[in-house]
């Protein structure tokens, strides 16, 4: 029998039944095989039998079961099912083993007679997305950079697999890709692997006393000194044995907060969230964050994120370790391995702009292959968030004020429903942070940060013995242009945008810019500043009484925002003048409204005349302090006129 004769006899056996398809067998290259080789005996029969199980060894995909087993963690094994229309059964089984062996024939008759392989019998007989998974699995594998990102969104892409088919790709994605799709929007969930089980644990206890002897083991060197001293006087009372810590008294950092109570008494989540914020500063340190990564640290927090789902602010803080740990790429392996993908992929879905952002921050971190630059603690894309093929062409960086925060301060002015019937019928979006929506949507072009500083250390409720020293603004700027460089700004054009005492952070970074001949690129990509009631000539808050400056600015500040102050005056004389060479467009906002601080104080916190920076245009708005930077609406006058200061300021680099 020959062996067009032999396969086609073996197809219609085995095959279904049916019109043929585009995808049927060419059996017109099958005959060609026979009318070139002949009839082949027994021996050429053994022939396909050798290269049919040869093929099968050599096509191999490089997966991470074998290490997931070694961690201990759980593989998907899909059973087979009988059933021919699911082309899964014995029948599909045998006919994929034949389109191997006859696929081998035609790429060596392709070979010796130089001619194209025909390429439309690689699908032959087999289910389309099973042949585009497994190609896309191996290009996004590739050592071209380029064909690896394309496989990449092309898996993104897709949404037709069946749930068996994402479960193999998850076990068969390495670092790279897992990552790359978890940046990806929309992305469908089953590309990921469940974290690693984790031991169960009896009781909360457990877990706080696990946390705190995580810090007991991490060194107290290196760190910030306010944090150093709360940390210290935290665990005080927790460095005796667990025993004794349970019998004995637990006090937040003795004097911390108010309350001082036996450890049966003070709330679990209270406990995890202190030695949580404790962490977070920890984590800040290159060498401390291999401590905590040796000590188990990524399992601890996977398995007090899983427990404390209900609590936004303890799952935040963790998210937040995450995107610290993740800016040393020799802990990226482990961060993987802790199943710390999928949550974050997971997080990405979050219709809170907080959550979110944290989670993209973490994984951009993550992200090497598309991503240079690193966004270290405070620091946030805003846009864009996932990975994109839109290429950036500038800058815009958002510096909030005193008490303001990364996304609260740019968030959309609360509109009284009683006073506006569209938002009482839901027709008005609310925006949680304008720019990441309004602003991105109209300038996709940009990439939008947002950075936050500590304005006080109100975690503790105590007060630090160098706290005056941490918020000074000289502080503050030093701090925040390091971590601004570290994310690249200044490499494109950049418009500045900022919120009451951000405006003088803005100010002084762009002075110490200007004298340092390594932050050139900051001073000349700058494009553009828009200031909301920055107080660039002081503010009267230090006249009203203690209860009502405190309110809104602690002591430190407002010595420093006292009118007529002269380390203000220097700084506004230093910038004028560097301003003034450089030509930069200025846009000032100032308030015209007093803010209410309770029922019974108004405060004008920034006068039309601080306010006016003396260059630039200034701009009298009818709203009080907090609402300056809070459009009502995207079509509200603040939010246009911003947007076309922006526009303005980048029309070469937008195009328009």
């Amino acid at each position: 029998m020959s062996l067009s004769a032999y396969c086609v006899l073996c197809c219609r056996r085995i095959g279904t039944s049916g019109p043929t398809t585009k995808n049927d067998l060419p059996w017109k290259d099958l005959r060609k095989i026979a009318t070139l080789t002949g009839s082949l005996t027994l021996g050429g029969f053994v022939f396909i039998t050798y290269e049919v199980l040869a093929l099968k060894k050599l096509l191999k995909i490089d997966t991470q079961v074998v290490q997931q087993e070694k961690l201990k963690s759980y593989i998907y094994v899909h059973r087979a099912s009988l059933d021919p229309s699911e082309h899964q059964g014995i029948t599909f089984q045998a006919r994929k083993e034949l389109h191997k062996a006859v696929r081998k024939v035609l790429e060596a008759e392709a070979k010796i007679l130089r001619r194209p392989f025909n390429e439309h019998f690689s699908t032959f007989d087999a289910e389309e997305h099973e042949c585009a998974l497994w190609l896309l699995l191996k290009r996004s594998q590739s050592e071209d950079k380029m064909v690896r990102l394309q496989a990449v969104q092309d898996l993104a892409r897709n949404s037709h697999w069946h749930d068996y088919q994402y479960r193999t790709a998850a076990q068969a994605c390495d670092q790279r890709t897992a990552i790359g799709l978890a940046r990806s929007k929309d992305i469908d969930l089953r590309f990921f692997l469940p974290p690693p089980p984790l031991p169960k644990v009896k009781d909360d206890y457990a877990i706080e006393d696990e946390l705190r002897l995580l810090l007991v083991s991490l060194p107290q060197t290196d760190l910030d000194q306010c944090v150093q001293y709360f940390t210290s006087l935290a665990l005080r009372e927790s460095s005796q044995t667990l025993a004794a810590q349970r019998g004995g008294l637990w006090c937040f950092g003795g004097n911390g907060l108010p309350y001082c109570e036996t450890l049966s008494k003070i709330p679990s989540e209270t406990v995890e969230l202190f030695c949580l914020q404790a962490l977070v500063q920890h984590s800040k340190v290159s060498t401390h964050c291999d401590k905590i990564e040796a000590k188990g640290g990524l399992q601890l927090l996977q398995r007090i994120y899983q427990l404390r789902k209900d609590s936004a602010k303890i799952q935040r803080n963790i998210i937040r370790i995450i995107g610290n740990m993740a800016l040393d790429e020799r802990l990226h392996l482990s961060i993987v391995r802790a199943g710390w993908v999928s949550v974050l992929a997971e997080v990405m879905k979050s219709p809170h702009v907080i959550q979110f952002s944290h989670a993209a921050r973490a994984l951009a971190n993550l992200d090497r292959d598309t991503v240079q630059e690193k966004y270290s603690d405070g620091v946030y894309v805003l846009h864009p968030q996932y990975r994109s093929s839109q290429p950036i062409k500038a800058d815009i960086l958002f510096v909030h004020g005193l008490m303001g925060a990364a996304f609260k301060t740019w968030r959309q002015q609360d509109i009284d429903p009683s006073l506006d019937e569209k938002a009482s019928e839901g027709e008005e979006d609310y925006s949680e942070c304008w720019p990441k929506t309004w602003l991105a949507s109209d300038c996709p072009a940009l990439r939008i940060v947002s950075v936050e500083y500590d304005t006080h250390v109100s975690d503790w409720k105590a007060k630090c013995p160098v706290e005056a020293h941490r918020k000074s603004i000289a502080y503050r700027s030093n701090e925040l242009i390091k971590k601004l460089r570290a994310a690249g700004i200044g490499e494109r054009p950049l418009v500045w945008v900022s919120h009451s005492m951000g405006g003088l952070l803005v100010k002084k970074m762009l002075v110490d810019a200007s004298k340092n001949p390594e932050m050139d690129k900051i001073v000349n990509n700058t494009r553009g500043i828009i200031f909301y009631s920055v107080p660039h000539h002081g503010s009267r808050l230090a006249e009203y009484s203690l209860n009502a400056r405190y309110l809104l600015f602690p002591s430190a500040e407002v010595k420093e925002l006292s009118k007529d102050s002269p380390a203000l005056k220097e700084l506004n004389d230093d910038f004028l003048s560097f301003a003034k060479d450089k030509k930069f467009p200025v846009l000032s906002f100032a308030e015209t409204l007093p803010t209410h601080i309770g029922s019974m104080i108004k405060l004008h916190v920034v006068p039309v005349e601080s306010a006016n920076l003396g260059i630039g245009d200034l701009i009298p708005v009818a709203v009080n302090h907090l609402n300056i930077c809070k459009p009502k609406k995207k079509d509200a006058f603040l939010y246009q006129r911003t947007l076309k200061f922006i526009q303005d300021a980048l029309a070469r680099e937008l195009g328009s």
